[in-house]
This record gives structure tokens, sequence and C-alpha cells, in this order.
């Protein structure tokens, strides 16, 4: 006998070895046909695999998170073997599955075209309709590699050859298809259903290596109805207009060109939105009681060294050699606060210090890698480091995440998770001091009240972190502030405060940043709002635009009293239609557009339009300056002026 427990802890027997399969099969015919795999011990196996023992299981069907995983790993099969039914000639290498969706990679000397994404796609289909068997074979690995060598699949052979003798090869079947793969897969090809679709072509090296040949990658994405992949392809039609970089060039707000890879030209109107958003940052930061400092950008290697930072992110520096010592531009900030913290006699009584910098920084990223404002090489961060004692830990780590929510939703995000990341493979410090930092960090979050879910192995290489990640308006993740539990740099670097038993005492360092970087938060800003800036963040606030030149006059007036009143107005008396006008300056995203003619000049008045309203409302002037100006405050300025 056999006995099977299920998830709600029901257990079912069988007479002898059973399948994964049979085991849904005696549950119901519903759960028969929706099963894709059966989970055991938190690891997913295919659905024919069979238990001898007894067993604990879970069958999976496509409302399970991780099926998705398993559909598009599949897809990636099916895709190899659409393309060898339709390019006999082409070699199959690595498919796995990604991020929303999968690829393959393939060696063929034709490049693949848009018009052959589209007959593959179609013959993704034909063979989702045959419903293949997908049935798992295991063979030796000589018999393999001899197997695919003679099918001409030597890239495949390759892989095999770099497994250890004696190991037993994996080979999955679907019709006249093989492929090497770990597994598990779903039952039959028809369990794919329909909701894929081929995106895009792109070079990859094998192996990852340049010195290796030039493969041509395939990109898909899937999932686990139509509805979901409708769903994701609107929301690429989203992200395509609201492209930082293209809204950016729109809006000139800013540029990048060759001559500075991974740096940003900040044009008038760009730099008044960061200049705001720093004034923003640096207010909320005065009123939680942090003092500025600023440290330098250029600093001798051996600081490195000592913190850690030489070993761990050299190869991310830029260095420069002077009077043979070789000096580094800072990529963080963190080591130089521990000098200004070490400078002179601190005591129980200084702490908490809450340092923080808007520190200009710099790290080597590949060129490939840089992504507009998302991904620069030249950067400033809201970076802060607080020194408290370990006492402080709790209360520090509230008072901050009180703080950053409450930024996020000055900013228009209401929506954040936190990921715990515990220690990783190559770190600094004991096991004891990773102990106790985690345990800290983990007591101070649940203080804080927030729900976490665990990032094992991604903390920073002196202490756990907590990461902070915004939704923003079209469903994309991003991490952006962190907070990290750090005793191991105040030891690196002898940082020391005398205690209230009048001895030296180490304190705790609590890195953190609420932005992260002003470059990549301000790209994210950009999409999250397709370039709508709120009216206190808009580099132009209100354009003042005349009707008729019998108008221009009294624009002038406006725009005089506008700017009067501290707010930052265009004046627009071009001879051209209105129309032309309101058309040129919605596509700017101005926020408002106050219009104004002979009439309007009569009776002191303004038509204010909105950016993307249909209507307009007259008002007198006036009144319509007061609107603006109560509108355009800041979230401090109206938190100060409500305190």
């Amino acid at each position: 006998m056999v006995a099977i427990t299920l998830p709600d802890g029901n257990i079912r027997h069988f007479d002898g070895p059973v399948s994964g399969a049979d085991v849904a099969a005696a549950i119901g015919p519903g759960l028969a046909k929706a099963a894709l795999a059966v989970r055991v011990d938190g690891e997913m196996k295919d659905l024919s695999t069979v238990f001898e023992t007894d067993t604990a299981l879970s069958i999976v069907t496509v409302r399970d998170d991780d099926a998705l995983e398993l559909i598009r790993h599949d897809c990636a099969h099916v895709m190899a073997e659409a393309v060898k039914e339709l390019y006999p000639d082409t070699q199959v290498t690595i498919g796995p599955s990604i991020e929303n969706g999968f690829y393959y990679d393939f060696a063929r000397d034709a490049p693949f075209t848009p018009e052959d994404l589209e007959k593959i796609e179609a013959r993704m289909g034909e063979i989702v309709k045959r419903d293949e068997k997908i049935s798992r074979e295991v063979w030796d690995r000589d018999d393999a590699i001899h197997f695919f060598k003679d099918m001409g699949e030597h890239y495949k052979a390759e892989i095999i050859q770099d497994i250890p003798e004696g190991q037993q090869i994996s080979l999955y079947r679907q019709g006249d298809f093989i492929d090497l793969c770990r597994g598990p897969h779903l039952p039959s090809t028809a369990k794919l259903g329909k909701a894929f679709k081929l995106m895009k072509l792109a070079g990859a090296y094998w192996r990852g290596d340049a010195r290796n040949a030039m493969l041509q990658r395939i990109y898909g994405t899937a999932w686990a109805n139509e509805k979901q992949l409708k769903a994701y392809l609107h929301m690429l039609e989203e992200a395509e207009k609201r492209d930082h970089r293209k809204l950016g060039r729109e809006m000139d707000l800013f540029h990048q060109q060759e001559e500075a890879q991974g740096g940003v030209f900040w044009h008038p109107k760009g730099w008044t939105v960061y200049r705001k958003l720093q004034d923003y940052i640096r207010a909320r930061l005065e009123r939680a009681d942090y003092v500025e400092v600023n440290t330098p950008e250029l600093v001798d290697r051996s600081l490195w060294e000592a913190s850690g930072h030489w070993e761990k992110f050299r190869e991310n520096m830029f260095t420069s050699e002077v009077e043979d010592k070789v000096l580094a531009i800072k990529p963080m900030n963190c080591p130089c606060h521990v000098q200004i913290f070490r400078q002179g006699i601190k005591s129980y009584r200084d702490l908490p210090l809450r340092m923080a910098e808007f520190g200009s920084c710099h790290r080597y990223e590949p060129s490939g890698a840089l992504h507009g404002l998302m991904r620069v090489r030249a950067f400033t961060q809201d970076d802060a480091h607080i020194f408290c004692a370990e006492d402080d830990i709790t209360s520090e780590t509230q008072a901050f995440c009180e703080l950053l929510l409450s930024v996020y939703k000055d900013l228009g995000f209401d929506e954040v998770r936190v990921k715990f990341s515990d220690r990783p493979q190559t770190r600094a410090g004991s096991d004891e001091t990773w102990d106790k930092a985690e345990a800290a960090l983990k007591e101070a979050t649940e203080a804080a009240g927030l729900d976490w879910t665990l990032n094992p192995g991604e903390g920073a290489f002196y202490g756990p972190k907590l990461e902070f990640v915004l939704r923003d308006a079209i469903g994309r993740d991003w991490q952006c502030g962190t907070l990290q539990v750090d005793f191991v740099l105040p030891e690196r670097l002898d940082a020391a405060y005398i205690g209230e038993d009048g001895e030296r005492h180490r304190p705790v360092m609590l890195h953190r940043a609420i932005l992260g970087t002003f470059e990549r938060f301000l790209g994210i800003l950009i999409e999250n709002t397709a370039g709508r800036f709120p009216l206190w963040l808009a580099p132009v606030q209100v354009v003042v635009a005349t009707i008729t030149s019998d108008a221009d006059a009294y624009a002038g007036d406006v725009f005089a009293r506008l700017k009067e009143a501290g707010l930052r107005a265009e004046l627009d008396v071009r001879n051209e239609k209105i129309n032309y006008k309101v058309r040129e300056h919605s596509h700017a995203k101005v926020p408002v557009m106050l219009v104004v003619g002979k009439r309007e000049a009569e009776e002191t008045a303004v038509a204010m339009r909105r950016l993307g309203g249909k209507t307009q409302e007259v008002l007198a002037l006036q009144e319509a300056i007061d609107i603006l100006k109560d509108e355009a405050r800041a979230p401090h300025e109206r938190a100060a002026a409500l305190s």
C-alpha cells in the first residue's frame, strides 16, 4: 500500500506504486483534466512521476503561481520543435524560462526575420493542437552524446560532455522532437494553451562568452490564459508610450550621448524637476532630524581596502593614479560618512546620529547594460547613514519606514512591497554577527508592522537589508529604497562612541535610501506619471497663451503676475492658432494653460485649461492665481502650513 497525503490533510491509499496523474484522477475527473504537475517538498515534478513509498504531495494546476514557470519552459521547447520543423538545418542550444516569458538560442547560418517569427508562432499553435505527449527518458551519458552528434546537434553534445561521467541524462520527447532537459514538463503540448507570443530577436554568444560563436535568440512571452497575455501586451504598449527616454526628448528634460556614456545632460526643464525633488527630500530629512554632509568624490584606495569595498567592488570603480597613489571615484558614500563620525569624541548622547548626503557617485557599468536614466554610470544617491546603539535599531527602523512610506505616497506610489534579504555566500563578518544583525532587523521590521517576503542570499556583503519595491501605474515593480543593518563597517573602520559606562562601544550603522538614486527614480517617476507631473514638480507649471494679438499686452501682464506669485510660467504670444498652441503644450505635458483673448483682457480674466481636460473654466485672474499657487505647494510645504 502507498499512502498519499494531500495538502488538506486527507490521505489516499493505493494498492501499489502510483503516479501523480493517478492521484489526480482518483480525486476527481476535473482535477485529472486540470493537472499539470505535482509538487513534493516544494519541488515540482512531472505528473507521470511514480511514487512507490508514502508521500505528501500537491497537484499543480494553471491556478498555481509557479505553474507559469512550467508553462514558459514548455513554450521554449515547443518553439524549438517548431523551428526544427521549419528550418531543419538549425541547431538548438539552450532555452530557459525567464521573467514574463522564455527564450531559446539557435545556431543557424541564415538570420531569422520578423516574418520567420510569425511562421514559427503559427507552427507552435499547430504543435499545441496536435496534443503531443511529453515523456521523460533517462539515457546513458555517452549514448546521449553520440545521439546528438549524429543528429548534428553539436551544441547539445557539448553540454552533455560537460556533465560528469556516470551521471544519467534526462531527455524529453514530444512528437518527433527530443531535447536535453532536467524537467519537469507538462504532460502534453495541448496543456500549453494559446496564451503565448513571440516578441523579438537578439544576438547572444554561446554560453555568454564573446570568444564563442554568435547565436540567434528568440524571445517570447507566455501566460496562464489569454486574458493575462492581453493584459501583458497592453502593459508593454503603455510602457512604450511612457518610455522616459522618449518623454525626456519630447519634454526637453535631458539627453545622453556617446561622448559621456552613462552620464546625463540635464536641460533646464529637467534640472528644475531634479532640484524640486531634491528640495522636497531635503526638507523631509530636515524635519526628521537628519544632518546633511558632503564628502570627497576622490578617495584613496586604502580606505576602500579597509572597508572591504575594494575587494567587492573594485571592478566597478573608476580609478586614477596620482603621485604613486591610487584614487577611486567613490561608488558609494558609507566609508566617507564613517570618517566624519570618527572626527572628535562621540558620546551616547550624540546618538542616534542621522547623517545624509546627496552624494555624487560613479560606478562602471558595461555599455550594453546602460539604459537611459535607469542604468547610468554617474548618479546621485539620496543616501544616509544612521549611527545608533543596538537598542535603537527598532525605533530607528520604525521611524525610517514611516518616512519612506510617506515620501512614496507623496510621490504617487501607494503600493509598496518589502523583501528581506539575508546573508549572501560571500560576506564580511562572522556568522555570529550575521545572526545578530538578521535577528535585529527582523524584530524591527515586525515592530514597524510590515509584511515581508524572504529574498534569500541577496543581502549586502556587510549586513542584511530590507528592499522596498514600488508598483507603478501599469503594474511594473521597481526596487528603490533600502535599509541595511551593519555591525561590520564600524568595526573595520574603527568607529566608536563613549557609552554611559565611560567605555568605548561600536555603533550600529543603518544604511538607508528612499529614492535610491535621483536619476533612476526620476526615470521611474516620468514613466509612472507618463510625464504628467503633479503641479508642484512640473518644470513648467502654466503657460499663458493668446488667442489673438490683441491680447498680447494683457498676456504679458498675466505672465508677470504668475511669476510674481512664484509660479513657473511661460508666455506664448506666437502668431499661431490657439488649437495648435494647445496641442503643442499638451504634448509637452504642461499641466495648466491660461488662454486669453480680447474678452479676457477686458474682464481681467483667464480661461483655464487642464492637461487632458476637454473643457475650460473662465476665472478672474486673481482667483486663478490663488488656485494655482495653492495647488503648486510641494507636499512638505503643505504639511508645514498645517503644522
